[in-house]
């Protein structure tokens, strides 16, 4: 019997309750009717994607109340039933969910109205519920499967929203299979060719070094379990396509610089075993020397964390080992839906990093306008979604940056004041530039000036985030005539 309960429960595991259950078929019984008749473009019968939207909600194994809301998603705009029915039906926390998804697929602008007020209302939802992002993320994942029926004006639209809204949005999330995926799906429909000349690559090498990996993995099992490490998962990842041309571009098409081409995992209980494991395959293998990076200590600004390294074989392949907990590996796929997975564990919020900048964004909604929103809309999606580093002060604090930014954002994040009145810069022990860009892990001293009073209005030429521009602008406002308005040159 197509689109059965019974097959559809095959996705939920012991972690859910007769109760979560129970609610789960009653979402989709209704969702079954409410949609009977309806066809996709696809020609399959339109229940389809509210069942594959509900897959992919249980396969993250968020709460039951999620997934009810995704299977449910679409009835309110697509059938003769409202949200009210919802409500009388599931509650107000399900309609809320659902009315709330419904409200983010109701654009009707075109070209950069469209694309602004798409992200504008994801940043909305975002902050108030990000439950709804995950409803939202399944059913454009499974969308972007379906892509081939549309026509190709529609595809390529959708494919742009997707990676440059939806796959940012799901890398500050932490949600690293869904960005894979989501920048995969599009790079396929915006570059056709690029994708199959990257993917043929892909495979080519995969098929090369498939030995050499399988020996690998056996051996470094035995040594480990030699050692005494029994809770241990091992296994494979290939680099996504879009992520391996991104890549490619940068190392000029040059494939044998790639080293995290296709990584080893390890998966251990906790975080000494994961450093004993480091230690036990360094003993077995020679380590690459600068390939060593350690995201348990000094996690990514996502939240990602594990122990990295590349190792020559006894053939000399070079291997890329990805080692971590399984609570990391979840977190690492999964990002902010994993603190959601475990309702016996209390475990219902995000961790600190990945809530500040929602908050921000939160923030940001209520002080800008629609039209302040399209003008400093390049300025945000640098600031939200650029690719993060951490930069360390004297002080041992840790402050989280957008990539290439340079010691005055720096100094701005850790106080205007700093920011005023600051004249010079160490990088590293260095003396260095106040536009130098500054990579993760540097250690930067900011020298200010007492008497100074005021920035230097060239410094709106090479800042990054938009909270040291604003600074330099309220400093600057004001000051002299005609300055305010030659400074207006740099909000565009």
């Amino acid at each position: 019997m197509p689109f059965a309960f019974e097959k559809f429960k095959e996705t939920l595991d012991n972690r859910y309750s007769q109760e979560d259950v129970a609610l789960i078929e009653r979402a989709f019984e209704f969702a079954k009717t409410a949609h009977e008749g309806q066809v996709r473009v696809t020609g399959e019968p339109y229940f389809a994607h509210a069942a594959a939207v509900g897959t992919k909600l249980a396969e993250l194994k968020l709460p039951s109340e999620v997934i009810a809301a995704g299977v449910l998603h679409d009835v309110s705009e697509d059938t003769q039933n409202t949200i009210d029915d919802i409500r009388e039906n599931f509650g107000d926390d399900i309609a809320s969910m659902v009315g709330a998804v419904t409200k983010l697929g109701k654009v009707k602008y075109r070209g950069e109205d469209r694309y602004a007020e798409n992200l504008r209302k994801m940043f909305v939802a975002m902050a108030e519920d990000v439950r709804v992002i995950f409803i939202k993320f399944a059913d454009r994942m499974h969308n972007m499967e379906t892509l081939y029926a549309l026509e190709e004006k529609k595809r390529i639209r959708i494919a742009k929203e997707v990676l440059e809204i939806y796959a940012p949005i799901a890398n500050r999330l932490g949600m690293g299979e869904y960005r894979g995926l989501f920048e995969d799906y599009a790079f396929k429909y915006l570059q056709p060719k690029e994708y199959s000349w990257t993917q043929h690559l892909l495979e080519e090498r995969v098929k090369k070094f498939g030995p050499a990996m399988e020996r690998a993995l056996k051996n470094v099992e035995f040594e480990i379990r030699k050692h005494g490490i029994q809770d241990v998962d091992l296994n494979g990842r290939v680099k996504h396509c879009y992520s391996l041309h991104k890549k490619l571009l940068r190392y000029k098409s040059d494939i044998s610089k790639v080293y995290d081409l296709v990584a080893l995992r390890i998966i251990v209980k906790d975080v000494p075993a994961c450093y004993a494991a480091l230690g036990i395959l360094h003993g077995l293998y020679t380590p690459l020397p600068g390939r060593i990076k350690d995201y348990i200590a000094q996690p990514k600004p996502n939240g990602y964390q594990s122990l990295h390294t590349s190792v020559f074989d006894e053939q000399g392949s070079v291997l890329e080992f990805q080692i971590r907990t399984h609570q990391m590996h979840e977190e690492n796929e999964y990002g902010v839906a994993a603190h959601w997975r475990y309702k016996e564990t209390g475990t219902t919020t995000p961790n600190e990093r990945q809530v500040h900048w929602m908050e921000e964004l939160a923030q940001i909604q209520k002080e800008l306008s629609t039209s302040d929103f399209m003008q400093h809309l390049n300025e945000l999606k640098l600031d939200m979604f650029s690719d993060r580093i951490f930069v360390f002060t004297p002080r041992g604090d840790v402050i989280d940056l957008p990539e290439q930014s340079t010691p005055i954002d720096l100094a701005y994040a850790i106080h205007s004041e700093i920011g005023n009145k600051a004249v010079q810069t160490r990088v590293n022990g260095e003396i260095a530039s106040l536009d130098t860009p500054l990579k993760s892990g540097d250690l930067c001293e900011i020298i200010v000036d007492r008497n100074r009073k005021l920035p230097n209005e060239d410094w709106l030429d090479f800042v990054k985030t938009r909270h040291a521009r604003e600074k330099i602008r309220d400093a600057l406002r004001g000051t002299k005539p005609g300055l305010w308005s030659s400074l207006m040159k740099h909000v565009r």
